[in-house]
């Protein structure tokens, strides 16, 4: 491991699994997503994910105007590279969730690389009252529910984005996302440095044992050589113990209020920020440093937020 490498934080600052109830720090409204943004990026990420959300339920809202009132915000306000999602929620269709990039040709956009169970409904053991009337089914859905990400669904995406210029956050839940990619790699419709974000820990992909993070390492390093930047993210109580080891590893990690809603042991996070600045701490007390957003433009070979569409 390079002594000299910057490490990537990117921070997901409200996603599509937690739902309002569950936390009053859970970002909703346009202006509570650009303020978790932008106060990640102060406190080190260099990339932010966002979802949208309906600003009275906050239910996701995959709709181009829903994101419109908080990108050019946080466009404005800071220089960290801003990722749209993809992925939606799993109630999407892939028409839906491709929307927001085909209009607003982001620098970054996430991209599921695998259809998969998406479990959500354990989480009904912890939260039992809930403000708003599409909370609960939605978790108790998640019992029979495919988050729907086939080889077209893929196709379409890369396709669609392909003249915009805009790279992938490539989500990998599980061994076999690994050999999809390298399936695309090899038609030519994925160009290295592939960003791959292994994900540990969601019920229906791979765990967060230690060995799960290793065989995932091992795989890609297998599959891709050097054209790839491995980062990670693990849900819930994995956020932070899978981030370390991914540093060790000489990856980099993602952090945020969409992978998970705490700072510690039955502790809310307070906000995204706080999150951001425990990985900090992590990266620089192994002696390394978090790369800027232009270093991360860099590393990932970005076109630049001059090239988007906001």
């Amino acid at each position: 491991m390079s002594k000299n490498r910057k490490v990537l934080i990117t921070c997901a600052v409200t996603g599509a699994i937690h739902t309002p109830s569950m936390s009053p720090h859970l970002p909703v409204t346009p202006q509570e997503i650009a303020d978790a943004a932008v106060e990640a990026a102060e406190a080190g990420a260099a990339l932010v994910h966002v979802h949208a959300r309906n600003p009275v339920t906050g239910q996701p809202d995959q709709s181009p105007e829903a994101f419109e009132p908080f990108l050019k915000v946080i466009k404005q306000r800071c220089d960290a590279v801003i990722n749209i999602t993809t992925g939606g929620a799993p109630t999407m269709g892939v028409e839906e969730r491709l929307q927001p990039c085909a209009v607003y040709k982001p620098e970054v956009a996430s991209l599921n690389m695998g259809s998969m169970n998406f479990g959500l409904y354990p989480m009904l053991n912890r939260f039992k009252d809930f403000k708003h009337p599409w909370e609960l089914p939605y978790l108790e859905g998640s019992k029979d529910r495919i988050f729907k990400n086939t080889f077209q669904d893929i196709e379409n995406i890369l396709t669609t984005c392909a003249e915009n210029g805009t790279r992938f956050e490539i989500e990998c839940y599980d061994i076999g996302h690994l050999y999809t990619l390298a399936h695309f790699v090899d038609r030519g419709l994925v160009k290295p440095p592939f960003f791959v974000q292994s994900v540990f820990g969601i019920l229906g992909g791979i765990g967060g044992h230690p060995e799960d993070v290793i065989m995932m390492k091992r795989t890609a390093d297998r599959l891709f050589g050097d054209d790839y930047v491995w980062s990670v993210l693990g849900a819930g109580r994995n956020q932070l113990p899978i981030a370390a080891m991914a540093v060790s590893m000489g990856g980099n990690l993602r952090v945020g209020l969409e992978d998970s809603l705490w700072i510690g042991k039955g502790k809310l996070a307070e906000s995204n920020a706080q999150q951001v600045r425990a990985a900090r701490k992590i990266v620089e007390e192994m002696g390394l440093e978090i790369a800027t957003p232009a270093e991360a433009r860099q590393i990932l070979k970005l076109k630049g937020a001059d090239q988007v569409n906001f």
